[in-house]
């Protein structure tokens, strides 16, 4: 049923949760699993900087996906470097690019206050997505 699996993470303690989810969901259907995060940089007047280094973000999709791996689900990993506040776009973008059949990700993220702010990611995925998202309290 879910060939394509896109799990979104951002390193917090709700998308280290839906790790098991997104497992659980691509064994039933013997899928593969992307494994995505939306590396955020800041722009402002005097340029833009990093929210988080590629180094960073690379060795957690690459952590995420050996654990897949060790449990036996085929797992690839992707970073994409996007705007701040585009995260939920950045999402989207890859789980219609990589064909996803299901995008599964945390409720909430590391910023509760920019969610709060902005909308939260999770809640702009549900409501613009063409695929279905499973999202793990």
């Amino acid at each position: 049923m879910f060939q394509k699996v896109l799990l979104a993470v951002d390193g917090s303690d709700h998308s280290a949760k839906v790790v098991p989810v997104a497992a659980d969901i691509a064994k039933k259907s013997n899928g593969e699993v992307l494994v995505f995060q939306a590396r955020e940089y800041a722009i402002a007047r005097g340029g833009s900087w990093e929210l988080e280094t590629e180094s960073d973000a690379n060795s957690l999709v690459e952590r995420i996906k050996k654990d897949l791996a060790a449990a036996g689900v085929n797992a690839r990993s992707r970073t994409d470097r996007t705007p701040e506040g585009r995260a939920a776009k950045a999402i989207l973008d890859v789980a219609e690019s990589e064909d996803s059949d299901a995008i599964v990700m945390g409720s909430r993220g590391r910023s509760d206050l920019a969610g709060l702010l902005l909308g939260s990611v999770t809640h702009k995925v549900i409501q613009l997505s063409h695929c279905t998202v499973v999202v793990a309290r």
